[in-house]
């Protein structure tokens, strides 16, 4: 369900917090409503935010709420939460933030790839499969989600997003 105007006063309380508006959405639930706020940015390390920058940010989307009437006088339970690791990547900015995380990707032609994410720019990321390093435009990328690594050895401290 789209609310345009909301999307773009609580993407203005974001980018007071240097965060953007990933999905906003509103469910019944029961006399109340729900209100999810998906938030992404690139937080102090450049790999997304922050639990600290998050709080702020709920705050600031909670006033936001409570100052207008855009949902009406019925009561609403906010949460709000970054993307997770789940949630496929569909931005280059996504791939960016995830440089050196394992991903499975979909191509257009229906094929399957699993690698590591390189560099990434506005047209194209490079993905480092079993130590080849191929470039795909992200037109030819139909999905894209991170593996979750459970034991990943990091090489070096920018991975560890020191």
């Amino acid at each position: 369900m789209k609310h345009t105007g909301l999307e773009e006063e609580l993407a203005g309380v974001l980018a007071d917090h240097q965060l953007e508006l990933d999905d906003l959405d509103i469910q019944p639930a029961g006399k109340r409503r729900v209100v999810r706020v998906t938030v992404d940015g690139d937080g102090t390390k450049g790999r997304g935010p922050d639990l600290d920058q998050i709080a702020e940010a709920t705050r600031a989307i909670s006033q936001a709420l409570d100052d207008t009437d855009a949902l009406g006088n019925a009561p609403y339970t906010l949460e709000v939460s970054s993307r997770g690791v789940s949630r496929p990547l569909t931005k280059p900015a996504h791939y960016r933030r995830n440089k050196t995380r394992l991903v499975a990707l979909t191509l257009s032609d229906d094929s399957q790839l699993t690698g590591r994410i390189g560099d990434a720019d506005d047209s194209s990321v490079t993905i480092d499969v079993d130590g080849v390093a191929r470039t795909l435009g992200f037109d030819e990328i139909s999905k894209a989600v991170v593996q979750v690594e459970m034991n990943r050895r990091l090489n070096d401290e920018s991975e560890a997003g020191e």
